[in-house]
């Protein structure tokens, strides 16, 4: 100013100083229209809220403006196209990127949930009780966040003879086993392995093993070994040794699966020796007593009480197969070689020994027999074989000594 007051006159120094406070005025009134023109926006930019004057006319070109950029999964509350209007307030969220992965099978989702809880409703991801989520549904959204679900199913547990159905989200055999409290023996046996991974259609099966040991008695049958005793009057039996038994003790390691047996293995065997029954029998032979009773038969025959009488006696009927008979009578006659022959046991006080007779229902017989229930008159007759002898019965019957 002072430069130009030198050049120009002074009243031409006045008019300069006039048009620039104009112009200055002029600048002055262009920029306060220029900020009163603008348009006050709010925008809240992932929470974070500001409040900004622009003269853009869309929100496209105010988040141009701002350096924001609007990609396909992001939240924006206008359309891209929408007209500014003061007062206006605009929301944007950056859509996070999740990755849900169900049983292994991943999915990767755009969200601007704040939780879990909040995404997985917006998505429709629907979970029961028993499924098993690696967070929290409380948990917030993070970018790049991985969510592990595993879906219940059910295992069938075939345990010896018992089937449990329990459902599960996986994890190992032995972890499975150990939360539904089923243990296992030292020698049981299990499919798959205890380390194997449970899936959807494992069928876990368990065979309850038991080792048992068991003792096992044999008897061993003694055998009746006879000898001839010629000291002995023949027909007769003494026993000499009684039998005894033997017997084997066997011990058995035997295994079990489920209840049945399997496998038996001999651990240790004891024997205890058994003793033959020895029976003597008498080889002596009884003629000299019945030349002995002959005689004094035929001596003395009128004095005789039985010579040529008929008298009433009370029968019953025997057989030599009879058990424990030897089949030879008092007389020495071996009735197992000749079982038809017919003889009678006799109380040889009423009926000597070696008699003929006559027994009514019978016939001729020889009295060459006697017997221990056989006293006074009675009789028992020798009959072929045990029906001919229920037959027979017990019956009262005439005798007649013949001679």
């Amino acid at each position: 100013m002072h430069f130009l007051s030198k050049l120009l006159p002074a009243s031409k120094g006045k008019l300069a100083v006039s048009v620039i406070g104009v112009l200055a005025l002029l600048i002055f009134s262009i920029a306060v229209f220029y900020e009163i023109s603008k348009t006050e926006v709010t925008i809240i930019d992932n929470g974070n809220e500001e409040t900004v004057q622009t003269h853009v006319n869309t929100v496209e070109e105010l988040l141009k403006e701002l350096g924001i950029e609007v990609k396909e999964h992001d939240y924006l509350s206008h359309s891209l196209q929408e007209e500014l209007t003061a007062g206006m307030t605009i929301t944007y969220e950056t859509a996070k990127k999740v990755t849900v992965a169900v049983d292994g099978k991943e999915e990767t989702y755009y969200t601007t949930a704040d939780t879990i809880e909040q995404f997985f409703a917006e998505n429709d991801i629907a979970f029961s009780d028993g499924d098993d989520i690696s967070h929290s549904l409380k948990d917030q959204i993070k970018e790049g966040l991985s969510i592990q679900i595993h879906r219940q199913f059910e295992v069938v547990i075939r345990d010896g003879n018992d089937e449990h159905k329990v459902k599960t989200t996986g994890g190992t055999v032995k972890s499975l086993l150990e939360e539904i409290d089923i243990e296992l023996g030292e020698k049981d046996k299990i499919t798959p392995d205890l380390n194997e991974e449970v899936e959807k259609g494992t069928a876990i099966e368990i065979i309850r093993v038991v080792v048992k040991e068991e003792v096992v008695e044999e008897n061993i049958p003694f055998q009746a070994i006879t000898k001839k005793d010629p000291n002995l009057e023949k027909g007769k039996e003494k026993v000499i040794t009684e039998g005894k038994e033997g017997k084997i003790t066997k011990t058995f390691e035997v295994t079990y699966e489920n209840g049945e047996e399997v496998d038996r293995k001999l651990v240790s065997e004891e024997k205890e020796d058994k003793v033959d029954k020895v029976v003597a029998i008498g080889t002596k032979e009884f003629k000299q007593n019945l030349q002995t009773l002959s005689a004094s038969g035929s001596s003395n025959k009128s004095s005789s009480p039985a010579n040529g009488k008929t008298f009433t006696v009370t029968a019953s009927a025997f057989t030599s197969s009879c058990s424990g008979c030897s089949g030879y009578t008092a007389t020495g006659m071996n009735l197992k070689s000749n079982p038809n022959a017919k003889v009678i046991a006799v109380d040889p006080r009423v009926i000597p020994l070696g008699s003929r007779v006559w027994v009514e229902g019978y016939g001729e017989a020889i009295a060459g027999d006697t017997g221990g229930h056989i006293k006074g008159n009675r009789i028992d007759v020798h009959v072929p074989s045990k029906s001919a002898a229920y037959q027979w019965g017990v019956r009262k019957v005439k005798v007649k000594i013949l001679d």
